[in-house]
């Protein structure tokens, strides 16, 4: 969105026809668009307000309810914190006990919104001038919050009374493609990193496929998921880590949050062993977070393999950041040998897991050639090395069920597939 579409949505005209637009319909959006302007509307405006419909709709899965009273810009968008995730960023400032903090890189201003909707006085900083506008009509019920455009780095931090720092960085080359490089970002890591210098408490939200050789010293990396997508990894410092360093998980899940901490690369690597009765299915933060070991000393269980994410155990433990199956059956793979199980059984209906191995669900599908009325699951994977199919069932209950360790426990290391 350039400085013109912002301009005109935020007139008294552009906020109207925003607020009283349908519900964004991919298939009906060109005959509204003929509509409005067939009405005597700006096509300029109309395209601003149908456009922001579109972005409200999309942002809905970051936001809920509060999409529909915000403003977006593509990019914002996509870097954006969700919500709930933004809520826990907030309480960790707020359980420091800090009081004024610099959102260095605000955006669209979600994390902004969410430290001021727990108290915190924010100084939201963005680098863009439409982006600090649209961040500026995000923030307007809040107070708390005063927002800048210009260099969030530039900041005299301590003539501005802050005391927390916040920064988001932009993780894309100069050729825009996404990267792992810091010194890529905008702004850089270290620079970013420096800071602690001048006010100990800097929390950082980085992409969850930062390499664990890329997390700096003193660091607490904590991995987040919602409802099994793993979203993000924070860097938290000084009062913002009362954890201390190290890495952690936090799953949030059907509105509840859990949290697993564990040790470092050099922890103790849990046992491998054969099949057991249920097989755990850890969720992707715990995996990102390689605490893969922590769940299995948790659950009593053993890996299948020491470079495969999933984890056996002889006995049912609930557990709130892994996904529990029932073991059936545990065969050799085939997909001759499997075709014939299935059609045996009448499964028509299959819904297949891997994880260590190069067959693609759709194409093993095709294979099989599936006929009947029955459903069944089955995890492809490797057993000690070899090539296994174990037939499955979801256990009822809780996703997983081991409370948040802060003791250091094994490590699974990085897993070869997330």
């Amino acid at each position: 969105m350039d400085a013109a579409s912002l301009s005109l949505l935020l007139s008294e005209q552009g906020w109207a026809l925003l607020t009283a637009l349908p519900p964004y319909d991919e298939q009906r959006v060109m005959a509204l668009s003929t509509r409005l302007q067939a009405e005597g509307l700006d096509p300029a405006l109309v395209a601003a307000a149908l456009t922001q419909s579109r972005l409200r709709a999309r942002a809905r899965t970051k936001f809920g309810d509060f999409a529909d009273g915000m403003l977006f810009t593509p990019a914002g968008l996509e870097q954006a914190t969700r919500l709930p995730v933004a809520a826990h960023h907030a309480r960790r400032y707020l359980a420091a006990g800090l009081t004024r903090v610099a959102d260095l890189t605000t955006g669209i201003g979600a994390d902004a919104m969410a430290l001021a909707g727990v108290g915190i006085q924010v100084l939201a900083v963005d680098l863009d001038e439409v982006t600090a506008a649209v961040a500026t009509v995000n923030l307007r019920h809040f107070p708390e919050a005063q927002v800048r455009h210009g260099d969030g780095l530039q900041l005299d931090l301590a003539a501005e009374g802050v005391d927390g720092v916040y920064a988001d960085p932009a993780r894309r080359s100069a050729a825009g493609r996404r990267s792992w490089e810091p010194t890529d970002w905008t702004p850089p890591l270290d620079a970013l990193l420096a800071l602690r210098d001048r006010v100990p408490a800097v929390g950082l939200k980085l992409g969850p496929g930062l390499p664990h050789r890329l997390v700096p010293d003193g660091a607490l990396a904590q991995w987040v998921s919602v409802d099994g997508d793993v979203v993000e990894v924070g860097l938290w410092f000084g009062p913002l880590a009362p954890e201390g360093p190290g890495r952690s998980a936090l799953v949030l899940r059907d509105g509840r949050a859990h949290t697993l901490t564990g040790g470092t690369d050099d922890d103790e690597r849990p046992p491998v062993g054969a099949v057991g009765t249920y097989l755990y299915e850890p969720d992707g933060a715990v995996i990102r977070a390689g605490l893969v070991g922590t769940v299995a000393q948790d659950l009593s269980g053993r890996l299948l393999d020491p470079t495969i994410a999933y984890v056996t155990a002889d006995r049912l433990v609930p557990s709130d950041v892994a996904t529990t199956y029932r073991v059936l059956d545990d065969l050799p793979f085939g997909v001759k040998r499997l075709r014939t199980y299935l059609r045996e059984r009448g499964v028509g209906r299959l819904t297949v897991k891997k994880r260590g191995t190069a067959v693609t669900p759709e194409q093993l599908r095709g294979q099989l050639d599936l006929r009947g009325d029955a459903e069944a699951t089955v995890v492809l994977t490797r057993v000690g090395g070899s090539q296994r199919v174990l037939l499955v069932e979801p256990v009822a209950g809780p996703t997983a069920a081991t409370t948040g360790r802060s003791d250091p426990a094994a490590s699974g290391g990085e897993p070869e597939e997330p």
